[in-house]
């Protein structure tokens, strides 16, 4: 099955999923041309055709599409991170990326009021509070910081849907914060792959119903709290080393900028990617030259290197030639091991 093909069955399976009430319409035309390509290919493969769309999630759902991998988890029947990397990787939805325009929407906000702080507050937060009660999100007005970006801030919530509910409550991840799926064979299941990787126990914390559950849409939670985990967790790990790490500096230039006293300065991009190709074909530029720095990374949680152990050599091979010698690609833990080696060049050198 070629790219073009999968791109666009992801696509169908991401604007299903966005289906909200009955009234919604049956299918956008995407899904439609998704379903009738799909069918083409089967009729020219010697293959039988899905009977239907749903016929066609099912099957999406029970094989996985070659190297792109399963699309729809089986478990939760919900757009498994690899179909919405796919869906964002097709030319045909770049236009409509949510987290995108939600982005470019408060660092607008942002620099009309020459409020930086004001932008590393809102990335925090959506990086460390995917689900608000209703009182808790009316309680951002009243953080100074949040000011020019809360109708944004807005946007980024929904309803908790009543699928997610059991017993008049919610069940939030211990360890990412995000709401747990119910499974028909009881039991949770958190959607981040980060938290699937790591089978250790997570303590959930219940979130009663009526308190108005809220949380963030999901593009948000897959593409800005997920890999926002990493990068909180990368501050956090070079501060052990003494270090004092900017945080989505010169308006999110890019995700940290690392500062060695007397020494050289990194700018670090952290990337939490299923795929590793298409991560390696979505960065078509380097880091933004504004803040300077002596040296550009991409960093990679570690958990991704356990299921991939070349992820690091498919992101590089999928990078534009003109990128290979401008970015170094790299775990969260090879990165921190450069990074104490620095230091200890510098304290040496002082």
């Amino acid at each position: 099955m070629n790219d073009a093909l999968i791109h666009a069955i992801a696509s169908a399976i991401v604007r299903l999923s966005r289906r909200r009430a009955p009234g919604d319409p049956a299918y956008e035309d995407g899904v439609q041309q998704a379903y009738n390509q799909l069918v083409l290919y089967c009729l020219q493969h010697g293959e039988e055709p899905p009977a239907s769309v749903p016929d066609l999630v099912r099957r999406v759902a029970g094989t996985p599409l070659g190297e792109a991998g399963y699309l729809v988890d089986a478990a939760t029947c919900t757009p498994t991170q690899t179909c919405l990397e796919w869906a964002r990787d097709a030319a045909n939805v770049q236009a409509e990326l949510f987290e995108n325009a939600v982005i470019e929407e408060a660092l607008a906000a942002c620099r009309s009021a020459r409020a930086p702080e004001s932008y590393t507050a809102f990335r925090r937060l959506l990086i460390s509070k995917p689900v608000l009660t209703a009182a808790e999100l009316a309680a951002l007005a009243g953080d100074i910081d949040l000011v020019p970006v809360l109708e944004t801030v807005r946007k980024c919530y929904e309803p908790a849907p009543a699928a997610y509910r059991r017993d008049g409550a919610y069940q939030a991840c211990g360890r990412c914060g995000c709401l747990l799926v119910p499974l028909s064979t009881g039991g949770y299941r958190c959607e981040l792959d980060r938290c699937r990787a790591d089978r250790a126990a997570v303590p959930v914390q219940e979130v009663p119903a009526n308190l108005g559950v809220q949380q963030l849409r999901r593009p948000l939670r897959v593409f800005i709290t997920s890999p926002g985990i990493a990068e909180i967790d990368l501050e956090a790990r070079l501060r052990k080393l003494g270090l004092v790490p900017q945080m989505w500096p010169g308006f999110d230039a890019y995700d940290l900028r690392v500062l060695f006293p007397g020494g050289p300065v990194w700018a670090v991009d952290v990337k939490d990617w299923a795929n590793p190709a298409l991560l390696g074909k979505s960065i078509t530029a380097g880091l933004r030259a504004d803040p300077p720095y002596d040296k550009a990374f991409i960093v990679i949680p570690e958990y991704r290197f356990k299921v991939r152990e070349d992820y690091a050599r498919v992101v590089r091979h999928h990078l534009a030639d003109d990128l290979c010698d401008r970015i170094e690609v790299c775990s969260d833990t090879a990165f921190i091991r450069q990074a104490r080696r620095e230091a200890r060049r510098e304290d040496a050198h002082a």
